[in-house]
């Protein structure tokens, strides 16, 4: 795909993946629609998006949890440019709690933005994306193919849009739709800093050393080159693509693997 005066969504923009995915495009030449919740940041990215690389950014208020927002999203972008090539669903939260500890509220706000946000906004935007023959994106991750200890309701929820996409891909197999999968590793952004906890407040301090992960530059654009090539999925990170495959072969093994690795986190949660 030639991404030039085309018309991309992306959720989840103000920051980390979603902030570095619409740099990405719009020096792609681009336009954009871009929805958040913090509405001022957003404007000012938009507005200097505009200035760097003389394309069209609209920043939209949206908290993809309620299905109101997603709709004006993506009836926004419509009225706006006429037409809508690429949906970005990344817009997630994320989480770090034992499951006997938690407050019950706590995966129903997991699931309603990583899940039922990508589903809302898909659903609206997908009569659009067909008759373009567009890309419906799906940022998810390696936790949607394996689950992680204190993330029970993050990867369900990444598990949930795993199968979600894999479905609505193959219904579109001969309609043009171009359906993608995007798993990073982890990846050094402020989704742990705000991840909630067992009560459902923020945890503030990430638990992991950020330094050897992935950028969110890195990450997104993997993601916008997976886009021009209509790649099928991207499973980023050596430790990913092991992960993924062990957890076919050997997962068993990979089950003690994965405790392990988990019982290094600071003030970790397992012991």
């Amino acid at each position: 795909m030639d991404l030039k005066n085309k018309t991309v969504i992306i959720t989840g923009a103000s920051s980390g993946i979603g902030k570095s995915c619409a740099v990405q495009f719009a020096a792609r030449g681009a336009n954009l629609v871009l929805g958040a919740r913090q509405y001022v940041t957003l404007c000012e990215i938009a507005q200097d998006l505009e200035t760097r690389y003389a394309i069209k950014a609209v920043a939209v208020q949206c908290d993809v949890s309620k299905e109101s927002d997603c709709k004006d999203l993506i009836a926004q972008a419509n009225n706006t440019f006429g037409r809508i090539d690429v949906l970005v669903n990344n817009a997630g939260i994320s989480m770090r709690a034992l499951f006997k500890d938690l407050d019950l509220q706590v995966l129903k706000n997991l699931m309603d933005v990583n899940f039922w946000g990508a589903v809302y906004c898909t659903k609206y935007a997908l009569p659009e994306l067909l008759k373009s023959k567009g890309s419906v994106v799906g940022v998810s991750s390696i936790a949607g193919y394996r689950g992680l200890p204190g993330r029970t309701g993050y990867s369900a929820s990444k598990f949930a849009l795993n199968g979600f996409m894999e479905a609505l891909r193959v219904e579109n197999l001969k309609t043009g739709l171009h359906v993608m999968l995007a798993s990073p590793g982890f990846t050094a952004s402020n989704i742990r800093n705000v991840a909630l906890v067992k009560d459902g407040s923020a945890q503030g301090e990430t638990s992991m050393n950020e330094d050897k992960m992935m950028s969110s530059d890195e990450v997104a654009q993997i993601i916008v080159r997976g886009v021009e090539q209509r790649k099928r999925s991207l499973v980023m990170t050596a430790q990913g693509k092991l992960t993924v495959f062990l957890n076919k072969i050997l997962p068993g093994w990979l089950d003690g693997l994965v405790y392990n690795h988990f019982t290094k986190e600071k003030d970790p949660l397992i012991k």
